[in-house]
């Protein structure tokens, strides 16, 4: 029976370590599988001797090696913990030890070649809160995707914090309501007080039996309190398949997710699965991401919000009712929308890691990278996790030549850095510091054997994957596996990760800037004029006087380009090349701003006017004031249509002039909001006072890390609490002008005589 791992654990069993895996079946039933199990690292076999002096201990011979081809043992003990005494014991007197911090299941899995799904068999038993309970059954790997029951909840309480008034579920085709309420109200479960709430929440939500619990700001909040009263009337907090309580994991960092172990399921909240899956959001309150995402509000707003619920739940509980059940839909309506749980799901299957850990990059690598030393039967470095004061050296970026032009193409190169470690063997194993004739030596001379890497390997197993998962239409696999893939050199280029190394870092990056520099140099050979090149792209002038001609021009580079490196990389290196650049878009109209206040060229910031797939025009901007959430949605909008004039070579003075007029006049007030993220409690804010805290200091609730707020006559003032009036020329000077002065100078320009001025000038005598 194939099953999909939900949370694992383990414990001791009539005095033995056990492995627990809970989960859920093709079936659909629950499953609970039981092994005993053994914790083991390794030694090199040259230090046994010496080893046997310092502790007693089981071992044996072992096949495997160490990446300095040195034999190594196998160091068996009873009990977990009992590892991490005899690695330090072995630290102090010198002796080098090998996957020593492992955890306990992570090494049982990775030994079993299990990522998250596996195939279980073996007799087993009912159990109330598992369909079936295995004792020691035989596992093994498997490819399974399952079909996990969702489940989001939602709280409301007293203003005070301190009663309860009701618990709101919403899972597929089910939703239901339980009201701490003297009135009766016929689409709730109607409770005479919080130990009913409870007691009844408790059993129906037992009685669903969701895989997957979410909500928005879930865990910090809703489970919180809900530990607490549960504590406080004395009743037992085992929400899992399991009867252990449920415990939760504060985090010790401002405004960022607590964990939850509620073993059998999973505790994912709302606001950190949208996070982890790189999906920004223009506020992280409920009402903004569901504004966002569904295109629905909450039955509130924020204006007067804690009276608001304080009255329906006083004199209108049914609306109070609807209020509590729409929070929960929202949350899940969000969430399968987003397609974040199914993306989850594949980060999982892809790494060994649950779904709560996905994003842990380290661990998948750690999880990928040791399960195939093992057919290698190699051994793999423990991590040392040290501090380092040295610094990776970034990718390559051009000083870009600033102007306004005309049929600009971008080519880049796809996935450049795991690119560049399929086609130069850029691996921990593969490094060495012994120079021969088969070794690839990188631009910062780090040298790697001329051989099939691992890391190597997994990319290029991982890029085949994708390519499978793009014909298949699987755009969550397909995501899962990007993600992946771009997260290794963040991985290796940190000293947490045990394969830490930072001439195999900067091998990358150097690799990466050597052939962008080529790749311009090869580019402006063909005399095409290289304007900027960053990281893995390069924007050239394409001469062309249509877009199709340009796109023509673009196809030709791009198929030049990588012939020349099929060649260039099979000559100088020896290996197959596995670069791949691509003619990715044409700007029909470009512009690349100069830094203010200077004539050089900004760098990662520019805008161009393109043809999207469906034939229409569409302005792109990259790293400019239209894109950056602290710039407010006025200074956005006026860039936008300021560009849009620019590049369609319409005249602009008329424009600024009346756009400034209706800012001052008050009809972009909604518009004039900045939204700033605080980064640590208010009171940690001793040495400087930014904006968004003084505004934050003036709210009576801190209900977001998020703050909005508008500038005033008298300073900085929290949108809910706008009291004095809003200061225009703030914004017009510090919103507007920048924005207006970044594009008049090409035109010899400036803002402040423009408004001046009573006479239309002609800004299109200027042409590059």
């Amino acid at each position: 029976m194939k099953g999909f791992i939900l949370y694992s654990t383990h414990k001791e069993i009539d005095g033995k370590p056990c492995i627990f895996l809970y989960g859920k079946l093709e079936n659909n039933e629950t499953f609970v599988t039981m092994n005993s199990y053994k914790p083991y690292f390794y030694i090199k076999k040259t230090d046994l001797k010496k080893a046997l002096t310092i502790d007693k201990f089981e071992h044996e011979e072992s096949s495997f090696r160490n990446f300095d081809h040195e034999d190594v043992v196998k160091i068996i003990v009873n009990f977990p913990s009992e590892v991490t005494n005899l690695r330090e014991k072995f630290k102090k007197h010198g002796i080098d030890y090998y996957e020593a911090d492992l955890k306990f299941v992570q090494r049982f899995l990775i030994d079993k070649g299990i990522n998250s799904s596996l195939e279980i068999k073996g007799e087993y038993e009912r159990h109330e809160r598992a369909d079936r309970v295995y004792k020691e059954p035989e596992l093994k790997g498997a490819d399974f995707f399952p079909e996990l029951k969702l489940l989001s909840v939602d709280i409301e309480t007293s203003t005070d914090g301190k009663i309860l008034y009701c618990v709101g579920m919403h899972g597929k085709n089910y939703s239901k309501v339980f009201l701490n309420s003297k009135h009766k109200v016929s689409d709730a479960i109607n409770c005479k007080n919080e130990i009913e709430v409870l007691l009844k929440f408790k059993e129906e939500f037992m009685k669903y039996d969701a895989d997957v619990i979410t909500g928005w700001n879930f865990i910090d909040f809703d489970l919180k309190f809900l530990e607490k009263k549960f504590d406080e009337f004395g009743i037992e907090f085992d929400l899992g398949r399991s009867r252990d309580k449920v415990i939760i994991r504060k985090s010790k960092k401002f405004f960022s997710s607590s964990s939850a172990d509620m073993p059998g399921r999973q505790v994912l909240d709302g606001i950190n699965l949208m996070t982890t899956s790189f999906i920004k959001l223009d506020g992280y309150k409920l009402d903004a991401a569901a504004n966002q995402i569904l295109g629905k509000r909450k039955t509130i707003g924020e204006f007067n919000k804690y009276k608001e619920i304080e009255r329906m739940y006083r004199d209108d509980p049914k609306k109070f009712v609807e209020y509590n059940l729409n929070d929960c839909k929202l949350v899940y309506e969000i969430i399968q929308k987003t397609n974040v749980l199914n993306l989850s799901i594949q980060r999982s299957l892809l790494t060994g890691m649950t779904l709560d850990k996905v994003h842990s990059s380290i661990a998948s690598l750690d999880s990928l990278y040791i399960k195939e030393a093992i057919k290698r039967k190699l051994v793999c470095p423990t991590g040392k996790y040290e501090e380092s004061e040295e610094r990776i050296t970034g990718g390559y970026v051009m000083e870009s030549k600033p102007g306004i032009y005309d049929y600009v193409l971008v080519l880049d190169f796809k996935s450049l850095y795991p690119s560049v470690i399929k086609t130069f063997n850029i691996d921990p194993y593969s490094f060495t510091k012994i120079k021969a004739n088969n070794v690839v030596i990188a631009p910062n001379n780090a040298m790697f054997r001329n051989e099939d890497g691992i890391l190597p390997m997994i990319i290029q197993r991982l890029h085949e994957e994708r390519e499978k998962a793009k014909s298949e239409k699987n755009d969550s696999a397909s995501y899962a596996i990007k993600i992946l893939q771009n997260s290794f050199f963040g991985v290796l280029a940190s000293p947490n990760c045990r394969f830490y190394n930072l001439d195999i870092a900067n091998a990358i990056t150097h690799f990466a800037r050597y052939l962008i520099q080529l790749t311009a140099k090869k580019i402006n050979e063909m005399k095409y004029e290289v304007i900027y090149s960053d990281t893995d792209s390069c924007f050239l002038i394409s001469n062309a006087k249509s877009h199709e001609e340009a796109k023509k021009i673009g196809e030709k580079i791009e198929k030049e380009i990588n012939g020349f490196y099929d060649e260039f990389i099979k000559k100088e290196f020896k290996r197959k090349s596995f670069l791949e650049l691509e003619f990715d878009k044409c700007f029909i109209r470009f512009l690349m701003p100069k830094l203010r206040h200077e004539e050089k060229g900004a760098k990662k910031r520019y805008a161009g006017l393109i043809i999207n797939e469906d034939g229409k025009e569409e302005i792109s901007f990259t790293g400019l004031e239209a894109i950056r959430s602290d710039w407010t949605d006025a200074a956005k909008k006026f860039q936008y249509e300021l560009f849009d004039k620019i590049f369609h070579k319409q005249e602009v003075s008329s424009f600024i002039k009346k756009f400034v007029e209706d800012l001052k006049n008050g009809k972009y007030d909604d518009l004039l909001v900045y939204k700033k993220t605080l980064r640590k409690g208010l009171k940690n804010y001793t040495k400087i006072s930014p904006q968004h805290v003084q505004a934050a200091r003036k709210l009576d609730k801190l209900e977001s890390n998020v703050i909005e707020y508008y500038i005033t006559t008298e300073g900085p003032e929290p949108k809910q609490k706008l009291k004095h009036k809003i200061d225009y020329d703030h914004y017009v000077k510090k919103q507007i002008k920048p924005i207006a002065d970044s594009i008049l100078t090409f035109f010899d320009k400036d803002f402040d005589d423009m408004i001046k001025g009573n006479k239309q000038t002609s800004l299109f005598k200027f042409s590059k």
